[in-house]
């Protein structure tokens, strides 16, 4: 087995930073130990097989993305990124691990859903990857089949209380799945927007004549996702289930999990960069010479891009810093205008909901640092940590220490990454980074202040100087156990 030593840099965790040096040995972190330090009267540096210079730089746990979208069915067409094209962008940006949803429809066994995403997965996956499990259909057979789930290492599953006729669930539906949840210890995790409200207000804009991207963003307005969020958090107390609630937007609705925490219930909820950055102004209004108003439609996904004017993107950050919120997960589910988001030209309603940023995760969320909307080691646990410990991977995942999977990244804070397309529409390099299955860029022209250097996958470099040099398959599937994050 490969030995590496990781040296000269500053490892950061959840807790601090400190000067160290990291050995890693095989697929495994050996050891972490005082810069230069000798083991058991060897000089390290010398008798490893490969060093990496990590002077000046940060060395942190791999980053894991929890809520991603391969191949999802959505709208008439799927998501663009295969789990070969979209681990691979996620590796180029210094995350080392993902955690996707495989799909019961209705009518479908849950079984037969959790299998085909594994056969989808299975072999083409550039890093390792878990599965949450949508539950599209809550009836008595598939409530059955989910608590059979953590046998499988599928240890979460997830609700939508939008898109009526597509993955709907009623307020009985949801108690009963979240029986399962309080009986067997699964956490719920809740798409929280009320759907058939929604629908009836998307109707009315579109009667009026107001068909462009910016009014999706009007319908799914956020006393939707209030509403939806409070539903949730009270059929989560009635039954003593654990709830998640996924891509929270809304300042509102971070109040409602504020106060159900605040009275000491289980309730947890991720943001996306979406949220932090972009606005219903600047991105679902925006115009374009080639799309007109449709512009917007790159940027259209649910929850829906919220006001600046409202101030949801300041709460959003001051959510992260006080522990209201827990972790920043992408929702990556990529289109491409071309043939897919077009489908909703003169209707937005038919616009396939989804963004692609697997790839910018962690370097959106240093530029927080940078910005100094939250610290250096709140980065690496929004990002790495936390996810790990709220689906069953901590020990495994998100940690530097001896016997942790050797997931690392080396990040420069003195580099620069410059995202956008990689070639302009004449085909020449633009020294933008882009490598998600997409023809455009959800976050062109974003600079950051700071650069992921080398990637390590338990313990193969896969991203070093600028280059791919992992492989279809190097990734493993990851059974799951419990939450570690509960109270």
């Amino acid at each position: 087995m490969t030995t590496t030593l990781i040296t000269g840099g500053t490892v950061v965790s959840a807790t601090g930073r400190a000067a160290a040096d990291v050995l890693v040995d095989g697929e495994t972190i050996r050891a972490v130990l005082e810069p230069g330090a000798a083991l058991l009267g060897t000089d390290v540096a010398a008798s490893v097989d490969r060093v990496i210079d990590a002077t000046g730089k940060y060395v942190i746990p791999g980053g894991i993305d929890a809520h991603t979208h391969m191949e999802l069915p959505f709208g008439g067409t799927a998501a663009i990124d295969t789990f070969e094209t979209g681990t691979r962008a996620a590796a180029w940006g210094g995350t080392t691990s993902i955690v996707d949803f495989a799909v019961q429809t209705y009518g479908q066994r849950i079984e037969d859903g959790l299998a085909a995403w594994h056969e989808k997965a299975a072999g083409n996956c550039a890093i390792d990857y878990a599965f949450h499990q949508i539950v599209g259909d809550v009836n008595e057979a598939s409530l059955a089949s989910l608590a059979r789930l953590p046998d499988e290492g599928v240890t979460s599953f997830k609700l939508f209380m939008a898109y009526p006729g597509v993955f709907y669930s009623d307020d009985a539906q949801i108690l009963k799945a979240m029986q399962v949840s309080r009986d067997t210890g699964m956490l719920t995790m809740m798409h929280a927007e009320n759907g058939p409200a929604i629908d009836v207000l998307a109707q009315q804009l579109v009667e009026q004549g107001k068909t462009d991207p910016f009014y999706h963003g009007i319908a799914r307005a956020w006393e939707m996702e209030e509403e939806a969020t409070h539903r949730a958090i009270m059929l989560a107390k009635l039954t003593g289930a654990p709830l998640y609630v996924v891509h929270v937007s809304a300042n509102q609705a971070v109040e409602q999990l504020a106060w159900a925490r605040d009275k000491g219930q289980n309730v947890y909820g991720e943001t996306c960069p979406q949220y932090l950055y972009l606005s219903l102004e600047d991105q679902l209004g925006a115009t374009s010479e080639e799309w007109s108003a449709f512009e917007g439609a790159k940027w259209v996904c649910s929850t829906p891009l919220r006001s600046r004017e409202e101030g949801h993107q300041d709460s959003m950050w001051r959510a992260l810093r006080t522990n209201d919120l827990q972790m920043v997960s992408t929702d990556h589910c990529p289109f491409c205008m071309k043939d897919q988001k077009e489908l909703g030209l003169g209707d937005f309603r038919k616009i396939p909901n989804g963004i692609g940023s697997i790839e910018h995760r962690m370097d959106l969320m240093y530029q927080g640092v940078v910005t100094g909307e939250i610290t250096l080691e709140r980065w690496v646990e929004l990002t790495s940590t936390t996810p790990a410990r709220m689906f069953g991977l901590y020990g495994r995942k998100g940690v530097i220490q001896p016997g942790a999977d050797a997931d690392l990244v080396v990040y420069d804070p003195n580099g620069h990454t410059s995202i956008g397309m990689p070639v302009d529409e004449a085909g020449r390099p633009t020294g933008r980074k882009h490598h998600m299955n997409m023809d455009h860029a959800a976050w062109e022209g974003f600079e950051i202040d700071g650069h992921v250097d080398t990637v390590l996958s338990r313990g193969k470099v896969i991203v070093d100087d600028d280059q791919y040099l992992g492989a279809k398959g190097d990734g493993r599937f990851l059974a799951r156990g419990l939450s570690q994050y509960l109270i």
